[in-house]
């Protein structure tokens, strides 16, 4: 029997694709977790690994579903290994009922870990760039400092802050963040 696991790392990604691919490889149950790849408490692939049978493959769509680095990906192998199971990726083209699928499951896991820690070190290369460069992380400023003049001045003249809040397009903590009570007599 084939049981497949899906996994995307936030909640406004989609399974779809997944899910699709693994009915038509012919799951006949599919389990699914909306959290990071890093997490060890997915109880979509706890519910999979727990109904593994002897000669089961567990199914994903693509490697990096499984798991974020080498070292997870091989507990889990070794995992479905005990229980004389099998592990197929669709996209990688694994299969471990056979040598060469287990052979390159173990390259495909050191790949998988090796394009995860380039994206980070470019991520933040670009953000050091980016500071050097004068830019600062972060959404932009609610309150500039012509709102906050405003502010100062309205509330001054008695205006409600929650009146003044509404006029400025902020909410009134944003207001009271950015214009404090010593600030405002």
């Amino acid at each position: 029997m084939k049981i497949g696991y899906a996994r995307v790392s936030t909640k406004d990604q989609n399974l779809s694709l997944q899910i699709e691919a693994l009915n038509k490889a012919g799951c006949s149950r599919i389990y699914d977790d909306k959290t990071s790849g890093t997490r060890r408490d997915r109880t979509g692939l706890s519910l999979a690994l727990e109904v593994l049978r002897e000669d089961d493959s567990l199914v994903v769509w693509k490697l990096d579903r499984l798991g974020r680095s080498v070292k997870q990906l091989i507990e889990l192998f070794n995992q479905i290994e005990t229980r004389k199971c099998h592990f197929i990726s669709l996209t990688d083209n694994i299969d471990t009922s056979t040598t060469a699928g287990r052979f390159f499951f173990h390259v495909m896991a050191s790949l998988a870990e090796m394009e995860r820690e380039l994206i980070a070190e470019r991520t933040k290369a670009g953000l050091e760039v980016a500071r050097q460069r004068g830019r600062i992380g972060g959404r932009r400023r609610q309150m500039t400092d012509s709102k906050i003049e405003s502010a100062k001045k309205l509330l001054v003249e008695g205006i409600p802050a929650k009146e003044v809040a509404e006029n400025l397009g902020v909410s009134v903590p944003t207001l009271y963040r950015w214009v404090p009570a010593s600030s405002r007599d």
